[in-house]
């Protein structure tokens, strides 16, 4: 006698909006949890796509992914379940460049769909994908020139001996000024040779603390790791 085999139905695979606000964001008109899941809604009917579910996160930020409701979504990903995630601006799901890189990794990886409304993308397609590839090209391409600006304008502080930041060891602050501490240049000089002489970190600090040179964190102790900092300021380096 010869048994048929049934095949077993596929597991249908889900469409999910995602909805994110941060403590800072609630107050603010047009990314309220209602406005988001609303617009996504909307979209969704628009576009003849079914929600399965709106899954929330409130109150958290976008500066890291680990998120329960961002998280649940990955494990579904990861479990291949998960058609599609629609969002309504992509910075609802992350604000770092590295991380939407991952994201994106991760959607192509198990064929899911990224959809975000308000920059018209949809990675389901070619053009899409295309799209949210310049797009993350060119907030890489802004972080990287404002990171070369920043660089630039410290670096002209320093060569002025303007305050840019904590005050590095062997100088103290006048208005906005960084004015000189000879003793401790002298020592800063001495612990370069001594450097330059094998001296360790450890050794360095017991030296320092030897001349009651008080550390700048406070204490009285020296330990390597403030030693290794003094010694690689930029200020101090160019002393």
């Amino acid at each position: 006698m010869t048994s048929t085999r049934i095949p077993r139905k596929a597991t249908p695979r889900r469409i999910v909006g995602y909805v994110r606000v941060s403590t800072e964001d609630q107050a603010r008109e047009g990314v309220s949890l209602a406005a988001q899941e609303e617009r996504i809604r909307a979209f969704a009917f628009a576009t003849g796509r079914e929600l399965d579910e709106i899954v929330i996160d409130a109150g958290e930020s976008a500066k890291t992914l680990n998120r329960p409701g961002l998280a649940r979504i990955l494990n579904d990903l990861r479990a291949g379940v998960i058609e599609a995630v629609i969002v309504l601006k992509l910075d609802r799901l992350t604000r770092s460049v590295r991380d939407l890189a991952d994201l994106l990794d991760a959607f192509q990886k198990h064929d899911a769909a990224l959809v975000s409304v308000s920059e018209s993308l949809d990675t389901s397609t070619a053009s899409g994908r295309l799209m949210l590839n310049l797009l993350a090209s060119v907030s890489q391409w802004e972080r990287e020139a404002i990171g070369e600006r920043t660089a630039d304008a410290l670096a002209h502080k320093r060569s002025q001996g303007r305050v840019y930041g904590p005050v590095p060891f062997g100088y103290r602050r006048n208005g906005d000024q960084l004015v000189s501490v000879p003793t401790e240049l002298a020592a800063l000089n001495t612990l370069r040779n001594m450097r330059a002489n094998g001296a360790s970190l450890r050794v360095c600090g017991a030296w320092l603390t030897s001349q009651g040179v008080a550390p700048r964190q406070g204490g009285r102790i020296w330990r390597a790791c403030s030693v290794q900092q003094i010694l690689d300021s930029r200020m101090n380096r160019v002393a």
